[in-house]
């Protein structure tokens, strides 16, 4: 299912981060620590967090003319050193023979043309504050297998916000052909939300968009399982340790060999990973404030018990939707016959009126079933004889014996097909329609009737189309028309249904 998201009441805007959390959290010399990569990444290492290898530094046009272009490996990353959400990286990653290089977007680079890029670089084109800067080369990381197949050419980062020593929210970032290979949102990579305790992603958004497989690779995005969660925690609040920021995005890939290497740290991490977890970061940075944290250990333990499991209830708060998993429990309330009952009327004159007064009374059922969630299909549907069950087998039958000498293909319509058998609906009332399905086994033409359904405690009018479902695994479908007032969540385990 593709749903758009929509700004939602409790989201953590920037003004409200700026002010209530990085200004009295992070003093002005550690922003600008981290503003600056280079003299971050020599404060990890010194700290013996892992970082990627530095290849060399260009610092100027007289750097830049002795420069030692065969000493570059045939793969790196061309950075500068003060840049913003990723705007002038350059990723290499092959060299041909005429030792011109290839980029993640498929683009050779001569020195030549490196050597202009360092430039626009030297001009401040892509620093935080338009000033010069300085460029350089790092080592690229080698993607981990199991991370691999969910990635366009370049490398996946985690990104774990932590505050008070508390990793509140995380995201894994993946590269697609549309970001030409970087692991950034805004260029149109895909952010998923990852549960904190267990170290799996849940929700995958592309450009505000929820989405459930990678548009390159058409995997499935939920339920990725991160390898070395723990170790990423535990690094990601030992560079805040070390930072002395007291709020901070650390953004870490996991190389084959190494395992996690911190790529930079942020004291101002964009809030799109609100988006990518569907949940507001302000609710999160307000339940660790103020507490005590003794170590790596208490803080990650901390962070499990308040956020694990927390994410539907999340979803649920700031889109005012249910949300559903695959396989759910649901009830269908259906009419049964009517009641009649009988009351002798009241005495006229000492006699008893002979004639008594009959009325009828309609009432409910409910039939407790597991239905399949299919967004794939567009109509909800029901085995036919499970709704015969349900009240409507007369209507079922007429239907069948009206269409039974019509001929049906590729050519009817519904309105022709419903002229034929006009002279039932009018008997059927409103709730009762017909609908047309081609499929690769051809076209049928469908009875359909509206039935009330509830839904994770929410009543529907579902349209139901009336078929053969009698050697399927679920008897009831639903489909995208109903559940305008629902999320879908395929990661979502089924809860025992009635007490199976």
């Amino acid at each position: 299912m593709l749903t758009t998201i929509r700004k939602s009441k409790g989201l953590l805007g920037m003004n409200s981060r700026n002010l209530t959390y990085i200004r009295p959290s992070n003093l002005k010399n550690a922003i600008r620590l981290a503003d600056n990569k280079l003299r971050s990444k020599e404060l990890l290492f010194n700290n013996e967090i892992p970082v990627p290898k530095v290849f060399g530094v260009v610092r100027n046009r007289k750097d830049l003319e002795l420069f030692k272009w065969a000493d570059l490996p045939k793969s790196f990353v061309l950075k500068p050193n003060h840049g913003r959400g990723g705007e002038g990286i350059k990723i290499i990653f092959g060299q041909k023979k005429d030792k011109s290089w290839v980029s993640t977007e498929g683009r050779r680079f001569t020195i030549k043309d490196l050597q202009n890029h360092i430039m626009d670089i030297f001009e401040g084109f892509y620093s935080l504050s338009g000033v010069s800067d300085i460029a350089f080369f790092e080592e690229r990381i080698q993607i981990s297998k199991i991370l691999k197949p969910y990635a366009y050419k370049g490398i996946p980062d985690i990104r774990v916000i932590v505050y008070n020593n508390v990793p509140v929210m995380a995201m894994l970032r993946l590269p697609t052909k549309e970001s030409e290979g970087k692991a950034n949102l805004h260029l149109g990579g895909i952010g998923l939300g990852i549960d904190i305790a267990k170290g799996v992603s849940t929700h995958a958004v592309q450009r505000d968009q929820l989405i459930e497989k990678h548009p390159d690779s058409k995997l499935k995005l939920s339920g990725i399982r991160i390898p070395y969660w723990r170790k990423i925690l535990e690094i990601a609040i030992q560079c805040q340790q070390v930072s002395k920021l007291g709020y901070i995005g650390v953004d870490i890939a996991i190389d084959k060999e190494r395992g996690p290497v911190v790529l930079e740290v942020n004291a101002h991490s964009g809030l799109s990973i609100q988006i990518a977890n569907l949940a507001p970061l302000k609710y999160r940075l307000q339940k660790v404030q103020g507490i005590k944290v003794q170590d790596e250990s208490h803080g990650i333990r901390i962070a499990q018990d308040l956020f694990g499991g927390e994410i539907e209830e999340e979803i649920e708060e700031i889109s005012g939707k249910q949300v559903l998993g695959i396989i759910e429990a649901i009830k269908i309330r259906h009419k049964v016959e009517d009641v009649e009952e009988t009351h002798p009327l009241p005495l006229s004159r000492g006699e008893l009126i002979e004639k008594p007064e009959i009325t009828k009374e309609v009432k409910q059922e409910e039939k407790e079933l597991k239905a399949k969630i299919d967004t794939g299909a567009d109509l909800s549907s029901i085995d036919k004889n499970l709704a015969k069950e349900l009240g409507y087998e007369e209507i079922i039958n007429e239907f069948d014996k009206a269409i039974e000498n019509i001929e049906i293909d590729s050519a009817s319509t519904k309105e022709i097909l419903d002229e034929k058998i006009k002279d039932n609906f009018a008997k059927w009332g409103d709730d009762v329609d017909t609908v047309i399905i081609k499929s690769s086994h051809g076209v049928s033409y469908r009875l359909t009737i509206n039935m009330n359904i509830v839904l994770s405690g929410v009543e529907v009018v579902s349209k139901m189309s009336i078929t053969d479902r009698s050697n399927l695994e679920f008897p009831v479908i639903i489909g995208r028309r109903s559940l305008g007032k629902f999320l879908v969540d395929p990661s979502k385990k089924a809860k025992t249904v009635f007490g199976a």
